[in-house]
C-alpha cells in the first residue's frame, strides 16, 4: 500500500518500495519475494500482510503509539508479586544499573585483550565470585539461560564419560527439559526418575536407573518446585558410584544459606545469575552460568569463554584474557569445535559481579535468612485459611512452595483471576505440569516481600476461596 508523502509501504522499514525490491530480486534471479521463501513450509507461512499501522507522519507520533502500546502492560512495580518459577523478583542494587549501563559494558561485545581490558577483568572478577559461591574453580561467561547452561552441562558430561545417558529429575520445569532435549538430541538420551511426595528424587528408583552408559546425574537444588534436596550428597555418591558425574542445578542467592554444590559432591553446576541484581525485563533478565573444578579435562570441555589473569612481560602488571581460546567455536576449530556458542550474556555476567560484590559474604546470608523467614510466614499466614495448604510437600524449602487450594474447590486459574483484580499476581499454577498435584500453584516470596505484602495477600485469598 502507499501511504503518506508518496513512499511505499512504510518509510521506516528498509527496502519496502516496489521497485527497489523488485531491483534487488532481479539481482539474484528470482522474481518476487515469494520465490524468495520458497524452503520455508507452508504450514508454518503466515498468508497475509502483517497487521501494521499506517506509516505515522512523524517520530513524535510514532513513540506516542508505542509507548500506548507498552502501557498496556501489567508490571510488578503495579501489583504485588509472588510469581517466581526461573524468573524471580529480588532487590535490584542501584549500583547494579549504574554499572551495566555505562557505555563501555553496555555496549562492548566481543572484543580482544589489547582493548577490553577493563571487561575482561570485571569478568574474570565476575567468574571468581560465582566460583566462590558454588565452591567451584572456572566460571564460564555466562550463556542465554539456565536452560542452555544445563544442556551444556548435559553435553559436557557426556563428553567427559563417553557414555550417553544422562539422568534428570520427573520434577523438572517442563520448558527447560524441553530445550535441554532439543539441544542434546544427537548425542544425549534423557531418562527419567520418580520424585516422592516431598518432590525429592526417588534413591531406590535413581539406583535401578543407573548403569554403564550413565555420563552424569542432573538434580536441582533447591528444585523446580522450590524443594530443597536434603539426598544431595546420597545422590552424589551414587552417580560417582557409577562412574557418573553428579550435575547440580542452582539458583545462586540460596547459597547465603544453603551449603554450596561442591559440599556435596557435584561435578558440573549450573544455574542462572538472574536474581543477582538482574530486573525481570519481562523473562528477558535470564544469563546461565556453569561452573567446575580447576582441572584440564574439566575446562577443554566448555565450549564458552573463559577468562583468566597472567602476568605481562612487565614485572607486577597482570593482563586478562581467553583461557584455551581454541576450544571455542570463535578459535580455530570452528565447525569442529565441541559446541556452538554465539552471543553470551557477558553484560549480565558483569551486573552479578558487581552484586556478589555489593553484597559480600555477610549480605549474601542476610538476603537468604530473610527470605526463609518471609516464606515461613507466608506458609503460617496462608495455612491459617480454610481449604488452603501452603508447602503442600512439607519439606525444607527457601523461597517458593507449593499451595494447594484442591480442597476449596476452585481452580487456580479462577484464584489468580481474582487475586489480579486486587492487584497481586498469584503464583504459577501447576494444574497443567503436574496433574497428581491437583489445584496448585508455586508460590514465590522473597526479601522484597513485609510482612505487610504477605498479610494482604492471605486476607486476599481468604476472600477468594471463603
Amino acid at each position: 500500500m502507499t501511504n503518506m508523502k508518496g513512499f511505499a509501504n512504510h518509510p521506516y522499514i528498509p527496502n519496502s518500495d516496489p521497485a527497489v525490491q523488485a531491483e534487488m530480486l532481479r539481482e539474484i534471479g528470482l522474481s518476487s519475494l515469494e520465490e524468495l521463501h520458497h524452503d520455508i513450509p507452508d504450514e508454518i507461512q503466515m498468508h497475509r500482510p502483517l497487521d501494521l499501522p499506517e506509516a505515522f507522519d512523524s517520530e513524535y507520533a510514532l513513540t506516542r503509539h508505542v509507548e500506548s502500546l507498552m502501557a498496556r502492560n501489567t508490571t510488578c512495580k503495579q501489583n504485588l508479586n509472588f510469581l517466581g518459577a526461573g524468573c524471580w523478583q529480588h532487590y535490584v542494587p542501584a549500583l547494579c544499573d549504574e554499572i551495566n549501563s555505562r557505555g563501555e559494558f553496555l555496549t562492548g561485545y566481543g572484543g580482544e585483550p589489547y582493548n577490553e581490558l577493563g571487561r575482561f577483568q570485571s569478568l574474570f572478577e565476575y567468574a571468581s565470585m560465582v566460583a566462590e559461591l558454588v565452591g567451584m574453580d572456572v566460571v564460564n561467561v555466562p550463556t542465554m539461560d539456565w536452560a542452555q547452561a544445563a544442556a551444556t552441562t548435559a553435553r559436557m558430561a557426556q563428553r567427559y564419560t563417553g557414555r550417553k545417558e544422562v539422568i534428570i529429575p520427573a520434577i523438572i520445569d517442563p520448558d527447560k527439559q524441553n530445550i535441554m532435549r532439543n539441544y542434546c538430541a544427537s548425542d544425549v538420551t534423557f531418562v527419567s526418575v520418580a520424585c516422592d511426595a516431598q518432590g525429592l528424587l526417588d534413591l531406590n528408583d535413581l539406583k535401578a536407573k543407573l548403569n554403564s552408559n550413565t555420563a552424569g546425574v542432573y538434580f536441582e537444588n533447591p528444585n523446580y518446585l522450590g524443594a530443597l534436596e536434603v539426598n544431595a550428597q546420597a545422590i552424589s555418591d551414587l552417580a560417582h558410584g557409577a562412574g557418573a558425574l553428579s550435575l547440580v542445578g542452582v539458583d545462586p542467592i540460596t547459597l547465603g544459606v544453603v551449603a554450596p554444590p561442591a559440599d556435596y559432591g557435584a561435578d558440573i553446576v549450573c544455574g542462572d545469575l538472574q536474581p543477582l541484581g538482574i530486573h525481570m525485563n519481562f523473562g528477558g533478565g535470564q544469563s546461565g552460568f556453569i561452573a567446575t573444578r580447576d582441572e584440564e579435562r574439566f575446562v577443554m570441555e566448555f565450549p564458552s569463554r573463559l577468562f583468566g589473569i597472567a602476568p605481562t612481560s612487565k614485572e607486577g602488571e597482570y593482563g586478562f584474557g581467553d583461557v584455551a581460546y581454541d576450544r571455542t567455536s570463535f578459535g580455530h576449530l570452528r565447525e569442529k569445535a565441541k559446541e556452538y556458542v554465539g552471543t553470551q550474556t557477558a553484560l549480565w555476567g558483569i551486573t552479578a559481579g558487581v552484586y556478589l560484590a555489593t553484597m559480600g559474604p555477610r549480605g549474601m546470608e542476610e538476603v537468604g535468612q530473610t527470605m526463609m523467614q518471609n516464606a515461613q510466614y507466608a506458609v503460617a499466614c496462608l495455612n491459617k485459611i480454610p481449604g488452603v495448604k501452603a508447602n503442600a510437600l512439607n519439606g525444607a524449602f527457601v523461597k517458593e512452595f507449593v499451595v494447594d487450594f484442591t480442597a476449596t474447590g476452585k481452580t487456580v486459574v479462577e484464584i489468580n483471576r481474582a487475586l489480579l483484580e486486587k492487584g497481586i499476581f498469584g503464583g504459577k499454577d501447576l494444574s497443567g505440569e503436574f496433574p497428581a498435584l491437583g489445584q496448585s500453584a508455586l508460590y514465590c516470596v522473597t526479601e522484597i516481600h513485609t510482612c505487610e505484602d504477605l498479610d494482604r495477600l492471605a486476607a486476599a485469598l481468604a476472600q477468594v476461596v471463603g
